[in-house]
């Protein structure tokens, strides 16, 4: 038994170590798209000619390799909340690059995603229930995963079919929301490709079984991540970085953990307290979300506060 553990708990602390690194490159991604967008839009051309809008694309490839390794060697449910540490180098680097403002509250805000980040992973999961490929046909096929991600489908479709051009420049949430229910696929999509290829190229008697599952997971992989970078790149033309990387985060961590409850069912091995401490971390996240979304207005406000007694004398 104690050789079990030790075998299991190396893979997981290595997805623990690569998913922290990856937060990291990601929260310069959407700074560095950023910039390269303003300094598109100040020569009066694209940003697909820029350079610094390309380091941060490449930034969000080496991420998301990051990533699709992390999904495979540790739960999701752990190594999704650690994009927390992305929020908050990306908030930083945002203010030096983008002289976008954080405040006081702000840097609270950023604190708080890191120590909600923190409970979470001391109270997830550290077992997988999935370990092969028929496993992983058995829960794609389970009625309530079919019932989830047609939900997610329609729900896209209307954000972006209708919702999106009306109003996707003008409230924050649209495009948010669109990135964020594709992590439904995104992510479980990662962890699937992983366990598919195993049995895929194997020359086991499931191997073309397998390689059928990888080919359909990897067109959903690609398919979902080309529609999230299109978003990403408009919401970033239209909104501040750190503020649609923080409240990105919180939406699309909660996404990816319920779509992984429902497809892998990691939260079969946790218990009361566990839940407990993961809907305590949680909160603690959103409410440092929160933070970060009134810094930003906050300044304005009180700004016109202080102009006031002005006028008056």
């Amino acid at each position: 038994m104690e050789v079990e553990v030790r075998e299991n708990a190396i893979p997981v602390a290595a997805g623990i170590w690569i998913a922290v690194i990856s937060s990291f490159i990601n929260g310069s991604t959407f700074v560095l798209q950023k910039k390269g967008i303003l300094r598109a839009r100040k020569r009066g051309g694209s940003y697909l000619k820029d350079g610094v809008w390309w380091s941060g694309t490449l930034s969000m490839i080496v991420g998301q390799i990051g990533n699709f390794l992390a999904y495979n060697a540790a739960p999701a449910v752990v190594v999704a909340p650690l994009g927390a540490l992305g929020v908050l180098f990306g908030a930083v680097l945002a203010s030096f690059l983008l002289q976008e403002q954080l405040n006081v509250l702000g840097k609270m805000g950023c604190a708080l995603c890191c120590c909600g980040s923190v409970v979470l992973i001391i109270h997830s999961p550290t077992s997988e229930s999935v370990t092969n490929s028929l496993e992983l046909e058995e829960r794609l096929a389970d009625p309530v995963f079919v019932i989830y991600t047609s939900l997610v489908v329609l729900l896209l479709a209307v954000l972006i079919v209708w919702v999106a051009p009306a109003h996707g420049r003008s409230n924050i949430m649209v495009y948010v929301s669109i990135c964020s229910l594709l992590g439904s696929f995104t992510v479980p999509g990662s962890k699937g490709l992983g366990l598919a290829f195993q049995d895929a190229f194997n020359g086991g008697p499931s191997s073309s079984r397998a390689l059928c599952l990888f080919v359909g997971l990897l067109g959903t992989l690609v398919i979902s991540v080309f529609i999230q970078f299109t978003f990403i790149s408009k919401a970033l033309e239209s909104y501040g970085s750190h503020m649609f990387e923080a409240i990105y985060y919180v939406t699309f961590t909660s996404t990816v953990i319920t779509a992984s409850a429902i497809l892998f069912r990691e939260w079969t091995a946790v218990g009361v307290v566990d839940c407990l401490g993961m809907v305590c971390g949680l909160t603690t996240v959103a409410v440092g979300v929160l933070l970060l979304h009134i810094s930003s207005e906050a300044s304005v406000t009180w700004g016109e506060k202080v102009k006031g007694p002005n006028k008056m004398d």
